[in-house]
């Protein structure tokens, strides 16, 4: 049965940001289309109440009360910066100036103080400003200043045309600002996602976002994908490697034993017969086990699941005790050794003895019978120099770079030499762990020295 999928559509990333980004702006300008509206409703009344008391303050030089007569100066004005002027007696009543339209004189008088006073018809509103000029002890006259209040209808409707225009740019500017911005950010997540979804359809392990590792938190997790797609790669390489050697290697011993089985069956009539095909089958059964143990070894190299265990390890100490192992005596040769005291470093020792090990085990196969191994150790400028010398068959200049591949073997023919081909590409691996190096020096005929070169 098809699963039944919902048909309610939901949104993507890109366009809930965008949203975001537009919505975010139309408050932003709504706030502060507010917030204008109010600041400039304060600036413009702040602004009217110092024009109406510089422009008072300006005109009371100008007037005066001398013996119960007024006084008026020439350059007195009733009307100066939109500010119309009245003067009044001691009891109130005008005695001089005009007031403006819908503005009742009447309104109470008070010394210095700046007030806001509505219109008698309701039309307009107004500010006013009162003086008291005394003369003598008890009279005097009144100078009041009256300016109309600006038209706020007007102003307001002048911020909101303005407003009207501006702001559908704006939104439309946040609206593609956010678009690209979230386009951008979240490009890399979509090649992560069709990396994923390819690799899934196709099973192509080799393929890469392609986005070059940042410091930001895409970057970081680009390369977080990509280290996983490699070692996942790495997995399935070593599975596929680990699985073609076997199948190749164990194809021989696995024939031989097949075949012996069937002449013991067909052709076994004595004890004897049966004897050496049991010893045949025996020598083929440890040679497989041996083989699938050194790929195991080598597979969880290649993975990097045996991980370094490193200790503070006398290696001086620890070739003696190897040497005096390996020193059998087989194919009559000769294990000399000269070793230097003291050369302790951080290694894994388990494996840094598989080197030893392996390389011992390498001369003996192919060192020349009654011949001499040479094994020395050195500390040479913070390296532990460790060399592994024979006499035997050598190797050919041509097949020098092919020894450390794994199955490899340059004269498998030859008795004694028969190995599994492991040892040296083993070798190899566990050197590179410690950050060390090693190289072959080799002559047909005259024998081979390794050197292995280990930091301390």
């Amino acid at each position: 049965m098809r699963k039944k999928t919902s048909g309610k559509k939901t949104l993507s990333i890109k366009l809930k940001l965008t949203l975001w980004f537009t919505s975010f702006m139309v408050l932003t300008a709504a706030l502060c289309l507010g917030l204008i509206l109010l600041v400039s409703g304060r600036v413009a009344e702040n602004e009217a109440f110092n024009i109406l008391s510089l422009t008072a303050r300006a005109n009371l030089t100008e007037v005066s009360l001398e013996d119960g007569t007024l006084t008026i100066s020439p350059d007195f004005q009733f009307y100066s910066n939109d500010v119309y002027f009245l003067i009044y007696n001691k009891n109130g009543a005008v005695l001089s100036g005009q007031a403006p339209p819908s503005f009742s004189p009447d309104a109470p008088l008070e010394n210095g103080v700046s007030k806001f006073v509505s219109g008698t018809d309701g039309s307009a509103d107004y500010y006013v400003l009162d003086f008291w000029i005394p003369s003598g002890w008890d009279d005097g006259l009144w100078l009041r200043g009256v300016l109309r209040s600006p038209d706020g209808r007007q102003m307001t409707g002048n911020i909101f045309t303005l407003f009207a225009i501006v702001l559908p740019f704006l939104i439309l500017l946040a609206a593609a600002g956010g678009w690209l911005i979230a386009r951008r950010a979240l490009a890399p997540i979509s090649r992560i996602a069709d990396a994923a979804e390819s690799i899934s359809r196709g099973q192509d392990l080799s393929l890469r976002t392609g986005i070059p590792e940042g410091r930001d938190e895409v970057g970081r997790l680009a390369g977080s994908f990509d280290r996983m797609f490699a070692r996942l790669e790495q997995s399935f390489e070593a599975e596929k490697q680990f699985t073609s050697d076997a199948s190749h290697e164990l194809r021989t011993p696995t024939a031989v034993i097949l075949a012996q089985c069937s002449y013991a069956k067909k052709h076994g009539s004595t004890v004897e017969d049966y004897r050496e095909a049991i010893s045949v089958i025996h020598r083929q059964a440890e040679k497989m086990s041996l083989l699938i143990s050194r790929l195991l070894d080598i597979t969880r190299l290649d993975l990097g699941t045996q991980k370094l265990k490193r200790e503070s390890a006398d290696l001086s100490e620890m070739a003696r005790i190897l040497c005096e192992e390996q020193d059998t005596g087989a194919r009559g040769i000769s294990l000399e050794t000269r070793i230097q005291d003291g050369v302790t470093g951080l290694f894994d020792p388990f494996l840094i003895s598989r080197v030893i090990i392996n390389l011992l085990d390498n001369a003996r196969k192919y060192g020349r019978e009654n011949g001499h191994i040479r094994l020395s150790l050195a500390a040479e400028e913070q390296e532990a120099v460790l060399t592994v010398e024979d006499d035997g068959i050598g190797i050919p200049p041509e097949e020098q770079d092919r020894i450390w591949q794994r199955f490899y073997q340059v004269n498998s023919s030859r008795e004694g030499g028969s190995g599994l081909g492991l040892g040296l590409s083993m070798v190899r691996q566990i050197v590179d762990l410690h950050g060390g190096s090693i190289s072959v020096e080799s002559r047909p005929g005259e024998g081979s020295r390794f050197i292995v070169r280990l930091p301390l």
